[in-house]
């Protein structure tokens, strides 16, 4: 169900919501915390909200999208999207579309919507503030979360972000390295036990995974971890170079599966895609106690890190 208002202001739109859940015979008790999407555009809020009803399944949620300010011919006001059942997923969605500068305080409008006693996770679809924790929505959240992979400079991006972290900030290229550290770290977890003495990651120069895959390398490992740019689309291969020979891991381009390589061992096929963006943010909502491993690599790990 959808339900459009026009004209209207951020009480009326929680009024109605309360009368949807008694129509509807529904409780807002499943919900478990209230996501905040801050979107440039209408296509990237779409795009977010799709993402989140998978997410939804996991995580059932009060979803808060918020679109920019838009012009509103000389007179400031609010229209807003109710979306629940079949067009939510699991949560329950509003769409708030501000104009005239009723959005020039964005927070403003989302405050009356909050769900009591319910953490709140803030998450920038596209570029982010230089500092999220200082954003006036940033400071109301438990977790806050930027995708620097949908940016037009990933990289400065990230830099930005490494000067201004505050525990509790996290990133949608963290959560899609889980499965590549996870290969990595059993790798070693395995005989002859040997220490790594240097580590190569290569990949595409623009996707922020590879520079903080290469920092927490650089970071756990304390050896030289060295970047190359090779035109892959994202993370293409870390090779461990150790004694009695390097183990390398290595994905080809378009492929899920990627080749695991230990001397004196077959080579063996991994199951290794490019991870959904529905999933990392599953991951990213399971915990909104401040992730102290990115923070790490963050703050410390990337300058550690060298560019071939």
């Amino acid at each position: 169900m959808i339900v459009t208002l026009n004209d209207t202001t951020s009480a009326a739109v929680g009024s109605r919501l309360v009368s949807l859940r008694e129509e509807g015979g529904a409780v807002a008790l499943g919900r478990v915390l209230t996501l905040v999407i801050l979107a440039d555009d209408e296509r990237s809020a779409e795009q977010a909200i799709r993402v989140s009803n998978v997410a939804s399944h996991e995580h059932p949620a009060r979803v808060l999208a918020v679109l920019p300010d838009a012009d509103g011919a000389g007179r400031a006001g609010l229209d807003a999207q109710i979306r629940v059942g079949a067009h939510a997923g699991a949560s329950e969605v509003v769409v708030l579309r501000p104009y005239g500068g009723a959005g020039s305080r964005p927070d403003t409008l989302i405050m009356p919507l909050l769900l009591p006693d319910a953490p709140i996770v803030t998450w920038w679809v596209n570029t982010p503030p230089e500092a999220p924790s200082k954003d006036p929505i940033g400071q109301m959240a438990h977790r806050r979360i930027t995708n620097s992979i949908h940016c037009a400079d990933p990289g400065a991006v990230l830099a930005t972000l490494r000067e201004n972290y505050s525990p509790g900030d996290t990133d949608l290229a963290w959560a899609g390295l889980t499965m590549w550290r996870t290969v990595l770290a059993a790798a070693l977890d395995e005989p002859p036990y040997e220490p790594v003495t240097a580590v190569k990651v290569s990949g595409s120069s623009s996707h922020p995974s590879i520079a903080l895959l290469a920092g927490w390398l650089a970071l756990r490992l304390q050896v030289p971890v060295t970047m190359v740019a090779d035109g892959h689309d994202a993370i293409s291969g870390v090779i461990l170079e150790r004694a009695s020979g390097p183990i390398s891991l290595n994905r080809g381009q378009g492929s899920t599966v990627a080749l695991l390589s230990r001397p004196g061992r077959p080579d063996q096929p991994v199951n290794l895609p490019q991870r959904e963006l529905e999933n990392s943010l599953m991951e990213e909502l399971r915990r909104l106690d401040p992730d102290i491993t990115y923070g790490e690599v963050l703050t410390e790990g990337l300058r550690l890190v060298e560019m071939a």
